[in-house]
């Protein structure tokens, strides 16, 4: 809970809610008077996405720039599916933001990461408002937003497959900049198990001889993986039991969750907390719910209540 968090990185939760949708900048001036009590600027950042956030770097660039605002932007193959990011490349002011452009004019987009001065609160009503579409342009014109390039990897993780796809991005990037958080093949055969590529594990997590994890496997706190399970692309979060020869690909596997043996789950299948699932079960891209029983097959995608 957030009390427990609050300890552990030593910091101090505060919840704004909203009683009714407040767009993308409307909360801001909901916890106006929260953020008011001091005068530095904050970072507000979508919950949605990963990367090596930079933060430390940001607020520097944002404190050398003298601006309003620095947007952290990512750099994209494709900017046609983007709203993309026109600046000039000496000093980072931002021109002007262009709409899923049919023309090249840029491919760096917003990476859904800011630092803010607190003047910025000044622009937002109490009301249902767009940071991205109304705060953010006014800025520019004024000649007060600027942008940083996001070094390394980056990836919006709002739906499942995304989810797995920045899953490999994160794994990737440890490899490079943290290798030793990462299950070593040399230390699972000592332990009688395989680990093909990059595959993090939580030191109480239990793997049983003859399973064969990866790549881009991650393995959560107090999980138990039975022998000759192989698991592929899938995140195993906390206290789950995962039976013998299970086979799981491409999925998410939630909290507490209970597979029997020999099942098969693949297709961006989705388990909420606390999901049981009998023995040689087949599981085709379905998304389950938190408390449910899974006693048969289900060949094609569907939403378990």
């Amino acid at each position: 809970n957030a009390e427990y968090m609050g300890k552990e990185l030593g910091v101090t939760f505060i919840f704004s809610h909203e009683k009714e949708p407040l767009g993308t900048a409307g909360p801001l001036a909901l916890a106006r008077e929260e953020l008011m009590k001091d005068d530095k600027p904050f970072f507000v950042l979508n919950s949605d996405v990963t990367c090596c956030f930079p933060l430390k770097e940001l607020l520097a660039f944002h404190k050398a720039s003298g601006g309003e605002g620095t947007i952290l932007a990512t750099k994209v193959e494709d900017p046609s599916k983007y709203g993309v990011i026109v600046y000039d490349a000496k000093d980072g002011k931002i021109q002007r933001f262009v709409e899923k452009p049919k023309t090249f004019v840029g491919d760096k987009i917003n990476a859904g990461i800011y630092v803010l001065n607190k003047s910025v609160l000044d622009r937002i009503p109490l009301a249902k408002t767009s940071i991205e579409t109304q705060v953010f342009p006014a800025m520019a014109k004024d000649e007060k937003l600027f942008t940083m390039e996001l070094p390394g990897f980056w990836m919006d993780i709002g739906q499942p497959h995304d989810y797995i796809s920045g899953l490999s991005k994160k794994l990737d990037s440890l490899a490079t900049t943290s290798p030793a958080t990462l299950f070593s093949a040399e230390a699972a055969s000592r332990q009688g198990f395989v680990v093909v590529g990059n595959v993090l594990i939580d030191p109480t997590a239990k793997i049983a001889p003859g399973a064969v994890l990866g790549p881009d496997v991650t393995i959560g706190a107090h999980v138990t993986v039975g022998s000759s399970a192989r698991l592929i692309n899938t995140a195993v979060f906390d206290g789950t039991t995962i039976g013998q020869g299970t086979y799981i690909h491409t999925s998410i596997i939630g909290w507490k969750c209970s597979i029997g043996a020999w099942c098969r789950i693949v297709n961006n299948t989705v388990f909420g907390e606390d999901v049981s699932v009998k023995n040689e079960v087949y599981c085709n891209g379905i998304k389950v719910l938190p408390n449910k029983g899974i006693n048969q097959s289900y060949d094609k995608p569907e939403v378990v209540m």
